[in-house]
């Protein structure tokens, strides 16, 4: 079974990553295989809990037959009490990767996230243009 795994790097540039978590994915029998051959999105995904349950929005799962379904993510109680407590504090929490593990699993990795601020996000690309300037004349 080939594994995969598929990184959303726009997330790494918007937000500053605080604490990574691996969660389950609830998803039915169709998307599965549509996840396994790459065919959804997740640029826009945002997780937020319901009743003590943390759930995955905007992550669109095509050819699918509802391809706009909330998908719940699966972590352990003292997880989601801690990251429902850090939701007050004004962090947010978005999906960073989505991968399959050597059981044929499909997971998911989210971060508990602070946004990047316009002026932080000039300074990585800052930093990102001197080092390639740098690499280039050595």
């Amino acid at each position: 079974m080939k594994n995969f795994e598929h990184i959303i790097k726009k997330n790494r540039f918007e937000y500053e990553f605080l604490e990574i978590l691996d969660a389950g994915v609830v998803l039915i029998g169709s998307e599965v295989k549509n996840v396994r051959n790459r065919e959804f999105t997740l640029q826009d995904g945002y997780c937020y809990f319901v009743s003590g349950e943390l759930f995955i929005k905007n992550f669109v799962i095509n050819k699918s037959d509802a391809p706009n379904r909330e998908k719940k993510l699966l972590l352990k109680r003292q997880q989601l009490k801690k990251l429902e407590r850090d939701l007050i504090k004004g962090l947010t929490i978005v999906p960073y990767r989505i991968f399959q593990t050597d059981k044929g699993r499909i997971k998911m990795s989210v971060a508990l996230a602070r946004r990047n601020k316009n002026y932080e996000k000039k300074q990585k690309l800052k930093e990102k243009d001197l080092d390639r300037e740098k690499n280039f004349l050595d």
